[in-house]
């Protein structure tokens, strides 16, 4: 790798880095302004235009708010778990491709970090992290609503990567790669010459299961039992304030942009751009629509995530837990077994 390569990779890593903190960003002050328009009422909409610059105001007010730390838990651990759960969260778009490549000075650019071999399972085993830093400021924060935040985290996550994990098995078959490029490459067929080629009409099942187990994977409503106000103060994080605190927060909103990123790559054709692609035109614009399509994919998954935690009420525990061991993980092995057979038929 030569310097010109480390270069490109560096900038790559910028550009993705301030993306991931600027949809984060936007994506709270979408969540406040959503939330608002469910409920008839008013969301942000003072501090710039339309509200825009309501998520610096909090920045701010974040940074010169006090920060308290327990006086009879672990501070060490209880200082470096936001960290924990933040780190694995920009870690994970490493791997994601948001668009096909563009062309600079004769050199062509992947627009992708990092075009890894067994880019799914990278996924699966830094986003598995992430639980680690829930489970250790909850247990460091000595509090008994925290640790049973925690605990709840642990078992929720724990028990929907197995459905999460299995769910995806029927697309990487019929892929036939763990590399996240190739599995948007598959998804470019056109059927009839009208019908993308994407999972979401190959794998419905695998589908709606992973779209639900990431709901349980990010702690969202209908699955935010780690939190729940009503039962557990603010359920892990009870303890933290100040910027620790937005930390959590931050990692929580990055996970859900790159949910979405990621259920867009692997069931809505990634940056595939139907019945456009094959359209006459200069390189650069395709390259551009291709990323915006990607973009509005996302997007379209961002606002279905917030929408659904406006509208749907939480679960009971012991209905979360029944739902993911008894209705997902056999739904999961039975739609990995029927696409198995599938396959095998058809090659």
């Amino acid at each position: 790798m030569d310097s010109a390569d480390i270069f490109i990779v560096v900038a790559k890593i910028a550009v993705v880095l301030m993306i991931l903190l600027t949809a984060a960003a936007m994506t709270i002050l979408a969540e406040r302004r959503l939330s608002a328009f469910i409920q008839d009422r008013l969301g942000p909409n003072r501090v710039g235009p339309q509200g825009l610059l309501q998520p610096l105001a909090d920045l701010f007010k974040l940074i010169f708010k006090e920060e308290l730390i327990t006086a009879r838990g672990d501070k060490v651990i209880f200082i470096i778990a936001p960290a924990i759960i933040l780190i694995p969260a920009f870690l994970l778009f490493a791997v994601i491709p948001f668009g096909d490549s563009i062309t600079i000075a004769g050199k062509q650019i992947a627009l992708q970090i990092a075009n890894l071999d067994f880019g799914l399972l990278y996924i699966f085993a830094i986003g598995s992290l992430g639980v680690y830093g829930i489970v250790l400021g909850a247990w460091a924060s000595n509090n008994k609503y925290s640790l049973f935040g925690g605990l709840r985290a642990s078992a929720q996550m724990i028990s929907y990567e197995l459905s999460l994990g299995l769910s995806v098995i029927g697309v990487i078959m019929v892929a036939g790669s763990l590399k996240l490029p190739d599995i948007v490459a598959q998804q470019h067929t056109m059927f009839f010459g009208i019908i993308p080629g994407w999972n979401i009409f190959f794998q419905p099942l695998a589908f709606i299961l992973f779209v639900i187990a990431i709901f349980a994977e990010t702690n969202r409503l209908p699955f935010d039992l780690a939190e729940a106000e009503q039962e557990l103060v603010a359920g892990y994080h009870t303890e933290y304030s100040g910027m620790k605190f937005s930390l959590y927060l931050l990692a929580e909103y990055i996970n859900l942009v790159i949910a979405s990123a990621l259920i867009a790559t692997l069931f809505l054709g990634g940056w595939h751009l139907p019945w456009i692609e094959n359209i006459p035109m200069p390189n650069w614009i395709l390259q551009l629509l291709q990323v915006l399509s990607f973009s509005l994919k996302t997007i379209f998954f961002i606002i279905t995530f917030i929408w659904v935690r406006w509208t749907l009420p939480r679960f009971k525990y012991n209905q979360l837990m029944a739902l993911g061991w008894k209705v997902f993980l056999p739904l999961a092995i039975i739609n990995a077994m029927v696409t198995a057979i599938v396959v095998a038929i058809i090659n």
